[in-house]
């Protein structure tokens, strides 16, 4: 059975609790997220573009337009600050393509949350099939999966909140892979976070023009010149999920800064050492993140997101690093965090997985610590829960987020979309 096939199949599946409960701690992230996205200066003049006409869909920072504005918009402004979740198989960020559209819609519909949750579930976990079966390579000659993956997401789960049958379903699915898109040319400016708009944006078109009677490519995916043969997909076998969902192993992020360090960070958490009784700190992890995240000597704030020595230093020093604020210039230049950043050694390790990282601290005295983290390590629903509320009463304050957290996790959709306008933080 062909991918396509299989994703109009699963449209209509049972979604287990388990994996609506994850789901739920991942609305929760995702709306803190676009929330303080929508505080950052640098994306107001965008968020007023899209303001062209009024609709049922609440939108971040206040205001409400129509479906698929407001998915472009939220989707956008939820990935702006790059603190969503993650899942490596996927090679992406599910929750910043499928959740946009779906509480768009859901508001458009008068969907109870509860509904929402399992079409938002239904479409995470087809996004992450789909990073998954398009596979690595497609990421790797310059696709963004958060774009393409999760447009193909975002329309399963707004196939399955309009109640499409298989034939619309199937159509909706071969109207996105004219749209899904996406390029990583983008990463370090503005449209990166569009990208994912886009795709939330493209969940909701698509689903609503088969509903109108549009038709398609009835194998947009995996035909001879559908979506995966022009887009260097893999074309990886996948199944349908029964009992272990993709969702459940999502990575959801507790420090503000590239995921490629979250391992290690995770890995020193908890360490009460002075720095001056340190002698070395050295850092294993997967060769990929070399690349990506070694900056040896950051000089400003943004480049500190990108360093293993200067936010090792950092946390050993006593520095947040779930605090945005705390990536600063300043700190940057701090030349405590600097002495001690000296002491640290970065080395690859290729018997570590991308999700991996191996830190040994070695004392003046000659006393040697090794420390371990795996990002895929089991953890429950309630340890991530306590986690991820850390980090939001960090990003919203404590008030903010007790609100969010209880709108997220109650019955109430518009519960949760009235957090969306407030949009000051809590100092």
């Amino acid at each position: 059975m062909g991918i396509t096939d299989q994703l109009v199949k699963f449209a209509t599946a049972e979604v287990p609790e388990v994996a609506a409960a994850m789901m739920r701690l991942s609305l929760f992230d995702w709306a803190a997220c676009g929330i303080a996205g929508a505080m950052e200066p640098e994306f107001a003049a965008f968020a007023r573009a899209q303001r062209v006409e009024d609709g049922p869909a609440q939108v971040f920072g206040g205001g409400a337009l129509g479906a698929a504005a407001a998915a472009l918009l939220n989707g956008t402004l939820s990935h702006a600050l790059d603190y969503d979740d993650t899942h490596f198989a996927h090679i992406g960020h599910p929750s910043v393509a499928v959740p946009p559209a779906v509480v768009a819609l859901a508001q458009t519909l008068d969907t109870p949350l509860t509904d929402a949750v399992d079409a938002a579930t239904i479409g995470v976990e087809a996004s992450i099939l789909t990073g998954i079966w398009l596979g690595r390579s497609h990421y790797q000659v310059g696709y963004h999966q958060t774009a393409t993956a999760g447009a193909f997401g975002a329309t399963l789960a707004a196939a399955r909140l309009l109640g499409l049958d298989k034939h619309q379903t199937r159509n909706a699915l071969g109207l996105c892979a004219s749209m899904a898109s996406g390029v990583k040319a983008q990463f370090g400016t503005m449209a990166k976070p569009l990208n994912a708009g886009l795709a939330a944006r493209t969940g909701v078109e698509a689903a609503l023009w088969a509903q109108a009677g549009m038709t398609a490519a009835q194998h947009g995916l995996e035909g001879p010149l559908g979506f995966g043969a022009t887009h260097h997909g893999e074309g990886a076998e996948i199944k349908m999920p029964r009992k272990e969902w993709q969702i459940n192993t999502i990575s959801h992020k507790y420090h503000a800064c590239c995921h490629g360090l979250h391992a290690m960070l995770e890995a020193l958490a908890g360490v009460d050492l002075e720095a001056e009784r340190i002698a070395v700190v050295k850092i294993r992890t997967h060769p990929r993140w070399m690349s990506v995240c070694n900056i040896a000597a950051p000089k400003t704030g943004l480049e500190v997101k990108f360093s293993y020595a200067h936010t090792a230093a950092m946390t050993l020093l006593g520095h947040r690093t779930g605090a945005i604020a705390n990536f600063s210039d300043d700190l940057a230049r701090d030349k405590s965090i600097i002495a001690l950043r000296e002491r640290v050694e970065v080395v690859e390790d290729e018997s570590l997985s991308e999700t991996q990282s191996l830190v040994t601290l070695t004392t003046v005295s000659g006393e040697v610590r090794r420390l371990r983290h795996d990002l895929l390590a089991p953890m429950t629903l309630e340890a991530r829960s306590i986690k991820l509320r850390m980090k939001i009463n960090a990003l919203l304050g404590a008030p903010r987020a007790d609100a969010l957290w209880q709108a997220a996790t109650g019955s109430n959709l518009e519960a949760v979309t009235a957090c969306f306008a407030d949009a000051t933080p809590e100092s």
